[in-house]
């Protein structure tokens, strides 16, 4: 394991993970929705006002009519100048509901355990599409990995990739720890691509505390998952295009053509976008998350995890004021127990978990 920085490194690190999470979830959040918010129409909406380079969270719809443009319902609550801490979203849920995880049930936990806490904590009404399949097979009785594969069509799809975070953020420099950690979780709702999604995000956050830049923390995420996965050859893709100096625009193109079909909640077109927004930001959190949010799909979830890479890289203090100020360290949640919550405080809580996990690791 490669060694992890100083005690302040790590705290400013997981705090620039949790921050970078919800900032990009916000950014996205609006325009959420990959079958009509496709790239063309985004960067449309932000010429129209005057918002291209993007550099702050979306300005209001040009005219101030989001029905016109058909934001999401929440966008008054998510756009510059309008946002007093965080929007409820299942991307920050789920981050939030891991942390419950690993403080109640620890490091062993297992995947009935992951399925326990979902009922105990999680509204049925705030999971969606593979989650809401699991938790219904849950209650119904059955037990993984029957809860994953029956009457599920949306196995492949990203909800497990949303739910990593906690598992790189807890495994700093670790990635094959972190990558075991969200399978684990995965296999709960996910299937294939679904759950080596969350394998290679969680994988992805533990490189980046540890990796002299993007390029390497991606390199060392593909490590955990087959490399004659989908998922994994197209990951290889966007980097081998981005390495031949193809433009982000056309490298996006080029992996859509190749992703068509998939569907916008699908791991593998996402993973490609988030891929593309990481290596053409190339380390800079407004540019990441921003390109990452343009390029379309699963923009909140995208943005997200983005965002939670770009965070660990620069650390808190690295992300610009205008995306955490508004922010109030203040998050709101539909998990139980965690509404209204210090965004400083899950991330102290976070930090004492990383700390335990790196003292029980072999050197």
């Amino acid at each position: 394991m490669t060694p992890v920085g100083t005690a302040p490194d790590l705290a400013d690190g997981i705090l620039g993970g949790w921050l970078g999470r919800i900032a990009g979830n916000m950014l996205g959040k609006p325009v959420e929705r990959g079958d009509l918010w496709t790239r063309d129409r985004i960067d449309r909406y932000l010429r129209e006002a005057s918002a291209l380079p993007l550099t702050d969270y979306l300005p209001e719809p040009p005219g101030g009519d989001g029905d016109a443009w058909e934001l999401r319902p929440e966008w008054r609550a998510c756009v510059r100048g309008r946002i007093r801490g965080s929007c409820r979203d299942d991307d920050i849920d789920y981050a939030i509901l891991g942390l419950d995880l690993l403080e109640t049930r620890g490091f062993g936990f297992s995947t009935e355990q992951v399925g326990e806490l979902w009922l105990l904590r999680l509204p049925y009404l705030q999971t969606f599409t593979a989650e809401r399949v699991a938790y219904r097979n849950l209650a119904s009785g059955l037990r993984p990995p029957l809860t994953a594969t029956y009457d599920n069509p949306y196995q492949e799809w990203i909800g497990a990739l949303i739910r990593a975070d906690v598992f790189g953020w807890t495994c700093p420099g670790d990635p094959v720890r972190a990558a075991r950690l969200a399978r684990r979780d995965a296999v709960l709702s996910h299937t294939g691509n679904g759950v080596y999604g969350a394998m290679w995000a969680a994988a992805l956050i533990a490189a980046a505390f540890t990796a002299g830049g993007v390029r390497e923390a991606l390199d060392r995420a593909l490590t955990v998952i087959p490399a004659s996965s989908r998922l994994a050859r197209t990951v290889r893709r966007v980097t081998s295009l981005h390495d031949a100096r193809m433009s982000w625009e056309d490298t996006l193109t080029t992996v859509g053509r190749e992703t068509a079909g998939l569907g916008w909640i699908h791991t593998v077109p996402n993973a490609a976008v988030l891929t593309a927004g990481l290596l053409y930001g190339d380390g800079d959190f407004t540019r990441t998350i921003a390109l990452t949010v343009r390029g379309g799909l699963d923009t909140d979830s995208n943005g997200a995890t983005a965002g939670s890479v770009a965070g660990v890289l620069t650390g808190a203090r690295g992300i610009p004021a205008q995306w955490t100020e508004p922010l109030r360290d203040t998050v709101r949640s539909a998990v139980f127990g965690f509404d209204g919550a210090r965004i400083s405080d899950l991330a102290r809580r976070t930090l004492r978990l990383a700390e335990s996990a790196v003292v029980t690791l072999p050197g």
